[in-house]
Order: structure tokens, then sequence, then C-alpha cells
């Protein structure tokens, strides 16, 4: 029997870390709920002593896990940091307190100004302390990467010494070649006394596309813990991907003596939804997820794959929950057969709620001869964008044309529940839109990107618009928005980017 490799995703911590990927607390406890369905066995849910906002996310998705996973908080090797942590964690059945210190020299020298001993004390006393509140403490040595192997090995030896029950050796920065983090690895697995008593987990960065061959190194050489991300979100260049690492492990589990408990049909349905909640778009070539992963436009290609799919594919896309049944739904399909179909997918609701979606259904459904699960899910994530929303746009006529002025009406409706009704002109239809948006917000933002695809199939397809918006504090806000009309999306991604906005600012004032 090969070894178990524990998954721990940090999706709601590093990978929410990414600018513009901010997450409020409903968007991250149904984000836990796929990683539930996933089968993770440790969510890193956040970051309590950074905000309230952090610390509500936590207690909440404690509240949700039960004891499916371990629930863990993150914090630095201070007193402070951990105690948020604990108190955070009070609602999980199994808590979790990841705590931790840079050990490269640039870190100590230039961010902490401490010396060796004064890290190692430091590390100890973390530790131990947080070990006073919860039973299960992780620590991480960050940067060790570039760390004097030596050093790291005595820091690792104070920290088993102190309780831990899990030790991360990170390469924070990607800067390893695989086989030179692998032989770190090994080198504190070999010279640490009592690790065998703990796990020793893997977390690697993308700054030089090596994230997922760093963490197979890892495992190669002894770690029994892997820290991943959906879609490979994370700082700067991202983390390892979630669905990279799990496939190569069960691709190649012999050779490394591993497996993983993943439900491995669920990574599809987890990556379109983080690429929704967050706005972040998956690129379309991405290993496993990405649009083209297991598509074939070269002759030969299509030849072999005709002949014998094996020929060019190594997973059977059903592995990972890229293909499956349809049920045909058009306008003459009834509440029935539509909340079956939803069911399906994993969506349930309230007779309330469901009329609303309901509702949409038969709009766009008028206007397509067939609806498909992804007209589906552009539903439901349009009602989830909605709920929290502090600006509603109701309704949008635009007139433009040659010789014609472009000239948008818009009527929207504020927190209050006050309409709004504005007119004004542009250079173009969603200038104009968006001007008139602002008319009615009066916040001032500085739009970075628009991007338009379509996210569902034919001729009659909903256009999904991407808008990322720059606030006064430079902080990075995007928005999405889906309609059969892409005007009209791209007045729904602009509103909701600015919700996003208003919100984040609301929590950093509370």
């Amino acid at each position: 029997m090969t070894r178990k490799i524990d998954i721990l995703d940090t999706t709601l911590r590093d990978g929410e870390q990414s600018p513009g990927c901010s997450m409020n607390t409903q968007e991250k406890v149904i984000v836990a709920r796929e990683l539930l369905r996933l089968g993770v066995d440790v969510i890193e849910a956040g970051f309590p002593v950074s905000s309230p906002g952090d610390f509500r996310a936590v207690s909440e998705i404690g509240s949700v896990v039960g004891d499916q996973a371990i629930v863990a908080a993150f914090s630095r090797a201070v007193d402070a940091d951990i105690e948020a942590a604990a108190d955070a964690l009070k609602t999980a059945a199994r808590p979790r307190i990841i705590t931790g210190i840079g050990v490269s020299p640039v870190h100590m020298a230039e961010k902490l100004h401490m010396s060796e001993d004064e890290v190692v004390d430091c590390t100890a006393h973390a530790v131990a302390h947080a070990k006073e509140l919860v039973d299960d403490v992780e620590f991480y040595a960050e940067d060790a990467g570039r760390a004097d192997s030596d050093f790291l090995v005595r820091v690792v030896q104070a920290v088993v010494d102190a309780g831990a029950t899990v030790v991360n050796i990170p390469d924070t920065t990607g800067y390893c070649l695989p086989d030179e983090y692998g032989a770190l690895v090994r080198k504190v697995i070999e010279g640490v006394r009592g690790i065998e008593n703990v796990k020793v987990a893997v977390h690697a960065h993308n700054d030089l596309g090596l994230a997922t061959a760093l963490t197979l190194a890892g495992v190669h050489n002894g770690a029994t813990q892997v820290e991943c991300t959906i879609n490979g979100l994370g700082e700067r260049a991202g983390n390892t991907a979630l669905e990279e690492i799990v496939m190569a492990i069960r691709m190649h589990g012999e050779v490394l003596d591993a497996h993983t408990d993943i439900v491995t049909s669920e990574i599809t349905r987890a990556s379109r939804l983080v690429s929704r909640v967050t706005g972040m778009s998956v690129q379309a070539n991405k290993a496993i997820v990405g649009a083209n992963a297991f598509a074939h436009s070269s002759g030969i290609h299509q030849d072999g794959v005709l002949k014998a799919r094996a020929t060019y594919e190594i997973i059977d896309p059903a592995e990972v929950g890229a293909s499956g049944s349809e049920l045909i739904l058009s306008s003459r399909s009834g509440h029935a057969a539509l909340r079956h179909r939803l069911q399906e997918l994993g969506y349930t609701f309230n007779d309330k709620d469901f009329e609303s979606v309901y509702e949409r259904f038969l709009e766009i459904a008028d206007q397509k001869k067939e609806v498909y699960d992804e007209d589906l899910e552009s539903i439901v994530q349009e009602r989830q964008r909605d709920i929290e929303a502090i600006y509603t746009l109701n309704a949008l006529q635009i007139q433009c044309g040659d010789p014609l002025v472009p000239t948008a009406v818009a009527t929207i409706t504020d927190a209050a529940g006050v309409k709004h009704v504005v007119s004004t002109t542009g250079t173009g239809p969603v200038d104009a839109a968006y001007k008139a948006i602002d008319k009615v917000v009066g916040i001032e933002s500085e739009l970075q990107e628009f991007a338009v695809k379509a996210i569902t199939r034919g001729i009659d397809a909903i256009g999904e618009v991407t808008v990322r918006i720059t606030a006064q504090d430079g902080r990075v806000y995007n928005g999405r928005g889906a309609d059969n009309d892409i005007i009209v999306s791209s007045a729904k991604a602009y509103i909701n980017a600015i919700n996003r906005m208003i919100q984040a600012q609301q929590r950093s004032r509370a």
C-alpha cells in the first residue's frame, strides 16, 4: 500500500492573496463546501488577526466543516496572532494553528533583524504557545528553499521538540531546482530526531514555473503533506495547483509511493467555481482544467484520438469531471426538470429562491434553443454575486450607431432600495453605460482591464465580461457579469466590481 499524502488547500488564505482575488465570508464558505466535496484533508481558512473579515470567515468555516476536515488558521510567530487564530478556531471540531517565521539569511537580516539563536528561540516559543491552545500545530519555516540547510535542521529540531505535529518546508519564492529541494526535504527528515512522529509538508510557489515539480520532488523524498490551491492561485506567480499535483500523484503513485483521497471527478467543478468567485480566469492551456486541456485541433491528433483516446490523452476527461451526461433544457422545460438538473449539478434552493432562478432560466431559454449546464452555472453564480449587492442594475437601454451619439439610460437600485434613473453619453455603448453607473455610485475608480468571452455554446451564447478596477488606495477588484446582451454583461460586471470594492472598504473600516 502506498503512503497517504494529505492535501492542505490554501485557496482561502494564500490563494486569496492574489491581487483582486479577495472573497467575502459567504464566498469563502461556498468554496469551503466544494473543498469538502473534493475530499481535501485540511482547509486553511484564513489569517484571523489580519482583519475582522478573516476572523469571521475562519469561524464560520469551522462551523460548516464539522469533523469532515481539519480547519487551519494562519499566524506569524507572534503571541497575539496565535491567540487570534485559536479564538477563531473555537468553532472547529478539528482545529490546527499554523505558525512560523522566516529562516533564510535575507529574511533574518533584512525583515526580522534577528540572529539565528533568536529565531530558534522564537520558533520554539511560538509552537509551545500554540500547543497550549490546540493539539494540532503546524510550523512553517518561511523561505526554507534559500535557508542554510544545517540551520534549517536546527530550527525544525527545536519545533519538533516543542510539540509541532506538522513541519512545513516551503520554497516561498519558488527559487529551488526540484532535485535540490528534494534533497533539502530529505536532509530534514534524516537529520531531525522524532521527525517520524510528525507530518512533513511541502509548499511551493511558481515563480520559475516549477511549483508542481518542486512539490513532487518533496513527496518523492518523504513529504507526507502537500499544500496547494485550486487553479494555482497565490502570491505573485501562484502556488502549486491542486489539480496538477493530485493528478500527477494519481498517474505516478507507484514511483512516488503515494496516493491521495481526493475525489478527482470534482476537480473541474472546483476550478470553475473558484474562477467565478475570484474573477480570475483560467488560461485555456492550463493543465487539467484549462478549456483546451482535452481539445484537439491537429488532424494527426484527431485521427489518433478517434482510433484510441490514449494515443494523445493520458487522463480520461471524466476522471476530473470534464465531461458527463447532459439534460437538454429549453423554454418548454418545467420546474421539475430544472430543479432536477440543478440538483445534479449540486445546487439546492428553497421554493422562494428557486422561483427567482427559474425566472432567469426562462429569460435565457426564450433567447436560446437549448440551455446548457454552463448556462445554469452562470445563472446560479450571477444570483450569488447579487446576494450582497449594494447596487443592482434593473434596466439598461442603449442607443448607438453611426452617426448617433452613444447614449445609455440606466435604472439602478441602491442598498436602501432607492431607484436611480440616469442618462449619459459616451464614446461608445460600454463607455456610456459605465458613465451612467459612475453617476449613481459617485466613487472614483480606474478601469484597468476589460475582457469578453462566450461561456456557453452556440451563436446565441451567453457572453461573460470580466473587468478589473483600481480604487484610489491602489487595491484591485475584479467583477463579472453574464448576459446574452454583451453591453448588459459589461454593466453587470462593472457594478459587481464596484460592489466588491465598497464591501472591502466597509470591512476595512469595521
